[in-house]
């Protein structure tokens, strides 16, 4: 397995230092820039919207 950085560490890859945003890199799920803590959305690819999207749609659904 090839291991691809896409610059992840890369500050300017880091919207406010939260949000991972990366034209380059095409995965979805990304690890967070401290590992430990888990993984986070590439912002930059279009399908964490829907993703998004959904998760809030699930918790409104469950809260009512």
């Amino acid at each position: 397995m090839m291991k691809h950085d896409f610059d992840h560490g890369k500050y300017s890859n880091w919207k406010l230092g939260l949000f991972y945003f990366n034209k380059k890199d095409s995965r979805l799920f990304v690890p967070k820039r401290i590992k430990i803590l888990g993984w986070t959305l590439n912002f930059a690819n279009p399908l964490s919207y829907l993703v998004m999207g959904l998760i809030f749609l699930l918790a409104f659904i469950l809260s009512n």
